[in-house]
């Protein structure tokens, strides 16, 4: 595996975001997907060392396609010039939380965690009752200090303390909250080193294990919804 023939490759396709070169580029980017299924599978097997719920997956169907959808957004760019996959115990869904990945050029490259999706009201209520129900678990674990070495809580907030919740509870800003993640960044010359990418991606979920614990028993209720 090579995390530079991953970043060469993206770092092409932003610079030549058009349908001809992606498609005059088929063998480079089959090169460079496949580096990626290669990392994301050893990411599995890295992580069910210390989380063995993510063992039953197959990197292939974690990743997410470079196609965009345009439809919506004032970038008609057809491409998302970066890899992605999120790794966790049901694949691929936003729910349950797991293991995020994005290998991105030019310092975009990141690992998450935690509820990124906040157009699941429900998931928002139920981490939000979780929180105010649980406060002593939530500060130990965002006040670790393998935790604070890497993350600060990130999510879409409110301006204010929902209704039905306590506006003086201890973890009253994090009731604003309508998602709930983790982010940390990664420099393109660490992404280049392969074999210290993997180990300090490894040591970043490992350190994120407990809020994605955390963010899953509040969620253990919650069913994805399906289409009519």
């Amino acid at each position: 595996m090579d995390t530079k023939i991953m970043l060469d490759f993206l770092s092409n396709l932003s610079e030549n975001n058009n349908r001809e070169w992606f498609a005059d580029h088929k063998k480079e980017r089959q090169v460079a997907t496949a580096q990626f299924e290669e990392l994301i599978q050893e990411l599995i097997y890295g992580i069910g060392e210390f989380d063995p719920s993510v063992l039953n997956n197959v990197a292939k169907e974690l990743t997410f396609k470079l196609v965009r959808d345009t439809r919506f957004s004032h970038d008609k760019s057809p491409y998302n010039a970066s890899f992605r996959a999120h790794i966790s115990s049901m694949g691929k869904l936003p729910i349950p939380v797991g293991y995020y990945i994005m290998i991105k050029p030019n310092g975009g490259t990141f690992l998450g965690g935690g509820l990124f999706a906040d157009m699941f009201s429900e998931a928002t209520t139920m981490v939000r009752n979780y929180i105010a129900e649980h406060p002593d678990e939530w500060e130990k674990i965002i006040n670790d200090s393998e935790f604070k070495k890497y993350f600060e809580v990130k999510g879409t907030a409110l301006k204010n303390v929902p209704a039905g919740y306590d506006k003086e509870h201890p973890q009253a800003q994090y009731l604003k909250n309508k998602s709930w993640y983790l982010e940390c960044f990664v420099t393109d010359e660490e992404v280049r080193d392969t074999e210290g990418f993997v180990k300090k991606a490894l040591e970043i979920f490992k350190a994120m294990k407990p809020f994605n614990d955390y963010i899953n028993k509040a969620l253990k209720d919650f069913k994805m919804p399906t289409r009519a």
